[in-house]
């Protein structure tokens, strides 16, 4: 597993011209303008919101919650590999791309390092499987 790359423009990585990965949140971008940013570039985007995230229990409820995961998401590390593969709960249409921000990342991090490198293995993977297609997925860990 990789760490995550250098923030990239956000504008290069919604044109196309920066590929699709797992990056840290440009810190030129606030958080709360990314999903609009990501909207007019006709992205689909979500924040998931880490703040006083402590463990991987919580992890994957806020995930639950903050992405609005489908009723069948088990609450495990292979369930979140199943929601973040399988994209058709994350609303309906064609999106150039996917994009998830992971907000607070840095102190999920530093009170749970097993369970955040766990969780990056994750979305690495699920990275890794929407590069190349049509719609690929981004990550942006602020």
């Amino acid at each position: 597993m990789t760490s995550p790359l250098p923030a990239p423009g956000l504008p290069g990585l919604l044109n196309g011209s920066t590929p699709p990965g797992i990056y840290r949140l440009p810190p030129a971008d606030a958080p709360e303008d990314v999903p609009a940013l990501a909207a007019e570039a006709d992205w689909r985007a979500s924040r998931l919101r880490l703040t006083g995230v402590h463990d991987k229990t919580a992890f994957l409820d806020r995930c639950a919650t903050d992405l609005e995961f489908p009723q069948w998401f088990g609450h495990n590390w292979d369930a979140l590999a199943d929601c973040l593969t399988d994209l058709s709960w994350w609303g309906s249409g064609k999106f150039r791309g996917y994009l998830l921000l992971a907000e607070d990342w840095d102190a999920f991090a530093a009170s749970a390092p097993d369970d955040a490198r766990t969780a990056l293995a994750v979305l690495h993977d699920a990275a890794d499987y929407w590069s190349g297609t049509e719609s690929p997925l981004a990550v942006l860990l602020g």
